[in-house]
């Protein structure tokens, strides 16, 4: 059965934000939706899935709340199970970076829609930043631009103040995967001194449901944080999958390799592994297996990411 994703973010002052999980887990598990949506003072992000008439119930829930009924949420359909269970989560930020002084809610950069986009891209004038995480970049990216070999999206700050100057780069373009980390990143820019900053409306993912492939200027797959693991143009499933063993995405070259096991191992954690994590790792596959072939859902344990935690961009 096809299941529903959305993908959401809005940044609105939202004091009360704690008072509102408990209302909205309820919501959504009384219309079997699942996923993972983080409230915050600074406001809501999500993706969540499910029948495709209880994620607009989800939807329409969040959005009676007049301060978030301009909510925009981006809608695909996947044949895989996308989430095992629904979690809302309370934190200080809903996409961590760490610099106060980065607020979405005074200033962003300039949006630009996938269809202007190719055309600033290639302007030779424009540093095109990719702000996302090493192991996102490494699945795909758009044609040259800069990798900032973060391995989180809080070391965005540093990276900024060592490589980027407002005279030497003087337009600076960044994208991420669904436009909410480049909301503080080019927010953070604009508080220090940089004044053309431009960011893909609606990010990668916009990009990819919009474009099509044959004037794209997206390489790879693109990283999402669900089960799906990529999707490439018009949002349709990638090749990738997810290693238990370390929480890294595997292309499927990756997967050829002796080191791969399904569900246990990749040539980065074998060797790291412990017989006894390694065997946890093949029974729990087992049962995955088990569950699949009689049309179930496994919701045994789910190992946290190690690598890149549980996030929704």
């Amino acid at each position: 059965m096809d299941s529903t994703v959305a993908t959401f973010y809005q940044f609105v002052d939202l004091p009360d934000f704690e008072a509102k999980r408990v209302p909205l887990k309820e919501h959504c598990e009384r219309h079997s939706v699942q996923g993972t949506i983080i409230l915050a003072h600074e406001g809501i992000n999500g993706t969540i899935a499910g029948p495709s008439a209880g994620v607009e119930s989800v939807l329409e829930f969040i959005r009676s709340d007049e301060r978030l009924v301009g909510l925009s949420a981006r809608i695909s359909d996947t044949e895989r199970i996308t989430f095992h269970r629904m979690k809302v989560v309370l934190r200080p930020e809903i996409v961590t970076l760490g610099a106060p002084e980065a607020d979405p809610r005074e200033a962003v950069g300039e949006y630009v829609e996938p269809s202007e986009w190719n055309a600033l891209i290639s302007d030779p004038g424009v540093t095109v930043v990719d702000t996302r995480n090493d192991y996102e970049v490494g699945m795909g990216t758009f044609i040259d631009a800069i990798d900032p070999k973060t391995g989180s999206f809080g070391e965005w700050p540093e990276y900024v103040q060592q490589n980027l100057d407002p005279k030497k780069h003087p337009k600076i373009a960044m994208f991420c995967t669904g436009g909410i980390r480049c909301e503080k990143a080019s927010s953070y820019l604009l508080k220090h001194g940089f004044r053309e900053v431009f960011h893909l409306r609606g990010g990668i993912l916009n990009y990819l449901q919009k474009m099509s492939e044959a004037e794209s200027l997206w390489e790879g797959d693109c990283f999402v944080f669900d089960h799906r693991v990529s999707v490439k143009h018009g949002l349709e499933q990638g090749v990738h999958e997810i290693c238990f063993g370390c929480r890294w995405p595997l292309t499927a070259g990756e997967m050829q390799l002796p080191q791969y096991e399904a569900g246990v191992s990749c040539s980065r954690c074998a060797e790291g592994l412990t017989p006894e994590r390694r065997e946890r790792l093949r029974e729990r596959h087992r049962q995955v297996m088990l569950a699949r072939s009689r049309n179930e859902q496994h919701i045994g344990h789910q190992p946290k990411r190690k690598l890149h935690p549980t996030n929704v961009d």
